[in-house]
């Protein structure tokens, strides 16, 4: 019976180990290769997949963040409101309607790019009926949404409970520049601000000098 390992001379034997050890490393550097090939391509889907689940939960959080209140959007443009009137363009719940409708134009174009064939088709329906000037409910586009996260990040599914229409989260950046715009309130804010700081610095210097008095009167006076 004939082995692969010639030991008829020294350099037989030092062949066939070196023939052995070649062979070992080429099967051991394919191997790595392969593992590090599969490697890249586990951690690109890996990115993709957070970068995905990423955007859509913010999608979600825009098109049903808010329970209550008026859960459609307003599909009003500026220069729509621009023709009906300087005063109704400048309204504060004009402006937060538009930052809503914003908001949610930008969040539906994520969905369109990185959902699924559902919401995708979801998204398309509410931005046309955006763009016709249609009022638009987002509540079946976030309940699939809903389900779709909760499958990717291996959670149960949600109870079979009663979960109210979900609409779009309410900006609340709105109010404060608006405030911030009108010139009484700017104007009593700031005055106030100072008058306030004024006043605050003159009780402490009095309240200094008091202090200050009194520590003279204890030296001077005899133990």
């Amino acid at each position: 019976m004939r082995t692969g390992i010639d030991f008829s001379s020294w350099q037989a034997l030092f062949t066939t180990l070196l023939g052995l050890g070649v062979v070992t490393l080429v099967m051991v550097g394919i191997r790595l290769l392969v593992m590090q090939t599969v490697q890249r391509r586990r951690e690109r889907e890996n990115r993709q997949i957070n970068e995905r689940l990423r955007t859509l939960i913010a999608a979600y959080k825009t098109l049903g963040g808010s329970f209550t209140g008026d859960l459609s959007v307003d599909p009003t443009h500026l220069r729509t409101a621009r023709e009906r009137g300087a005063a109704e363009a400048s309204e504060t719940g004009g402006e937060r309607r538009r930052r809503i409708r914003d908001a949610v134009e930008a969040a539906l174009s994520d969905v369109i790019l990185l959902g699924t064939a559902e919401q995708g088709r979801l998204a398309v329906a509410a931005a046309t009926d955006l763009v016709a000037g249609r009022k638009v409910e987002t509540a079946e586009l976030v309940v699939s949404l809903r389900n779709f996260i909760r499958e990717a990040l291996d959670l149960e599914a949600v109870p079979p409970l009663h979960i109210p229409r979900q609409g779009p989260s309410r900006s609340v950046g709105a109010a404060g520049r608006s405030g911030a715009r009108s010139p009484g309130g700017e104007g009593r804010g700031a005055g106030g601000g100072r008058g306030g700081a004024g006043g605050g610095g003159a009780e402490g210097l009095g309240g200094m000098a008091m202090g200050a008095g009194a520590v003279g009167r204890s030296r001077d006076e005899p133990p």
